[in-house]
């Protein structure tokens, strides 16, 4: 692999799949600042997300949405605990399952499944569409939502085109965790140590802003964001960090909304700057 981005410090907001892109990143000579911008925690109630699975498991729903990989894991992870993976497998099956993207379909693939309907873009609004296509009237239909998201419009839909809605909420994201180094992130970009920050969920980008507003760092965050390379999986992911007051200035091309193509871009992206 070329090394188009060596010398080039570059802060990777820690998620579960960070250090596949990291390494990514690293392979093209990139030296990776992980920051805890997300953490991510079961549901402090576990009682409603078991009843959820007893409801699932004992009359699979015809139809289920998952929006993120990470609640469908942890929908299994319970169902383990409990004794009841091979079940909750096994009624997954049963249901046609609807897909946000492609990270969904590879919490699927883990478990031997695959998904039935992927939505393009990979959004809540390209879910909507999706559904669209679809008769649901009288369908019964699980909804696997994620936190710090407004669902109201999906599930307004679901309900106004007939079907029966069963959501659930398996995670939770923990805001107050680590906010010091989340602090020294921005600082460190304020500072001029960092050439890029690459964000690869919208949440990322929340936690960054609130960290610096809570800290007082709001302005010194914008400005430090107006001298980097921002790069921004996708749109949703890029809408947030519109609201930091910038514009990302890379994304992968098309709808590759990976993390290889949004490494990619970013060794173009400098490559362009150095040539």
């Amino acid at each position: 692999m070329s090394e188009e981005l060596a010398g080039r410090r570059i802060i990777v907001p820690e998620t579960r799949e960070s250090a596949l892109f990291v390494e990514m990143l690293e392979a093209r000579g990139a030296a990776c600042l992980a920051c805890p911008m997300v953490a991510i925690h079961d549901a402090p109630d576990e009682a409603p997300v078991a009843a959820w699975l007893d409801r699932f498991i004992a009359a699979p729903c015809d139809d289920l949405i998952l929006l993120t990989g990470e609640g469908l894991r942890r929908l299994i992870a319970l169902a383990e605990r409990r004794g009841l993976r091979d079940a909750f497998v096994a009624a997954l099956a049963q249901s046609r399952r609807i897909t946000r993207g492609p990270k969904p379909v590879r919490a699927l693939r883990e478990i031997g499944l695959g998904g039935d309907l992927s939505a393009e873009p990979p959004t809540s609004d390209g879910v909507i569409a999706l559904l669209s296509r679809l008769d649901l009237k009288g369908r019964r239909i699980g909804a696997q939502l994620y936190p710090d998201s407004d669902h109201a419009a999906l599930l307004g839909y679901l309900r106004a085109a007939g079907a029966s809605v069963d959501p659930i909420l398996p995670y939770i994201y923990a805001s107050s965790a680590e906010d010091d180094a989340v602090a020294a992130a921005i600082d460190a970009m304020a500072a001029g140590e960092v050439d890029a920050i690459a964000f690869t969920s919208a949440a990322q980008a929340r936690r960054l802003g609130a960290v610096a507003e809570k800290t007082g760092r709001a302005e010194s965050l914008r400005q430090a964001l107006t001298r980097i390379v921002v790069a921004a999986i996708g749109p949703v992911a890029a809408a947030e960090i519109e609201k930091l007051g910038v514009k990302p200035d890379v994304a992968p091309a098309g709808e590759a909304y990976f993390m290889k193509p949004l490494a990619r871009a970013l060794a173009e992206a400098f490559a362009r700057r150095a040539g």
